[in-house]
């Protein structure tokens, strides 16, 4: 989406008085003026030049309403209903007054949000029927075979294959409950990036605040980004976690074995994960970009020249 163009605009309290001084100044400048002009050019053609000019007037104060007033108001309008119905419209880059602009910014920010949750909305429905395909079948399969009256052995490996595929169902629907709890979590607010860190669960790595500050977010929200991001970097043979907070905003780095080529564009995508086999489920890196979407920021890779580094912005 473009940005909004920043061009001088008169203030809206400007054109709505300067166009109630022009109702109110009119009529009495066309008194004056046909008083003036009647007896030296005649009280017909006075009166022909009075209103000459003030459908003049009317025609250029009708054009500066329009222009600063209505048609920003049409194209934010005709945006609305284009996200509403689902649609990608052009966002508009200009609008008549600052007022205007700061009302247009609000609701394609709005916009943006809604639409960032319609799409994680979609990936539920794509992949969490085919996430939970695979440990519904397993359970299906071991309960039939159960119900032969296995052998005492053979019985046993079918209760540990249903208590397996039961806590990977029910990780899975942890992490969707997290993840859709993300785009309603604490709200805005400030947190300090090193009194959080302090807080966070124990994990199988150094956490380091390598560079503090103040972040733009609740302390419960930034807990849970952070969470989700050390759990992501132990997962993945990490031993150390760096968080900095930079002008740009927060970096994350970790000193494992990196993101391949061919992963970076995939990595924030909801149930995408290389450690399938060992249990994860893909949704810790979505349920952190849900949250700052959410929140007006974003995330995205950063080069590292050892491990994975991730850069937090915020609008």
């Amino acid at each position: 989406m473009r940005g909004i163009v920043r061009k001088w605009r008169p203030p809206l309290a400007l054109v709505v008085g300067g166009a109630l001084v022009g109702v109110f100044a009119l009529p009495i400048l066309g008194l004056v003026s046909l008083r003036l002009w009647g007896d030296v050019l005649g009280w017909g053609e006075a009166a022909t030049l009075v209103v000459v000019l003030a459908l003049v007037a009317t025609t250029v104060l009708g054009l500066l309403l329009w222009r600063l007033v209505l048609r920003p108001v049409y194209a934010l309008t005709d945006y609305a209903r284009a996200m509403k119905a689902g649609e990608a419209p052009q966002a508009p880059t200009q609008f008549g007054t600052p007022e205007f602009s700061a009302l247009g910014a609000s609701v394609m920010a709005m916009g943006n949000s809604l639409h960032s949750r319609a799409e994680g909305m979609k990936a539920y429905s794509d992949h969490v029927a085919h996430e939970l395909t695979s440990p519904l079948t397993a359970i299906r399969g071991a309960a039939e075979l159960l119900e032969t009256a296995p052998p005492p052995d053979d019985a046993a490996t079918l209760s540990t294959t249903i208590r397996a595929a039961s806590d990977r169902m029910q990780t899975l629907l942890d992490d969707l409950g997290h993840h859709a709890r993300a785009g309603t979590s604490a709200g805005p607010g400030t947190s300090r990036l090193s009194a959080v860190a302090a807080d966070l669960p124990e994990m199988p790595l150094d956490i380091g605040v390598t560079a503090d500050g103040a972040v733009p977010l609740d302390a419960q929200d930034l807990h849970t980004i952070l969470t989700q991001l050390a759990r992501n970097a132990a997962e993945h043979g990490a031993t150390r976690l760096d968080l900095s907070v930079l002008e740009a905003g927060i970096q994350v780095t970790d000193d494992g074995p990196g993101i391949s080529t061919g992963n970076r564009a995939r990595i924030f995508d909801p149930f995408f994960t290389t450690r399938r086999e060992q249990g994860g489920t893909g949704m810790g890196l979505s349920i952190v970009r849900s949250l700052l979407a959410a929140r007006g920021g974003r995330i995205s890779l950063a080069d590292s020249i050892q491990g994975a580094a991730f850069l937090i912005t915020f609008d």
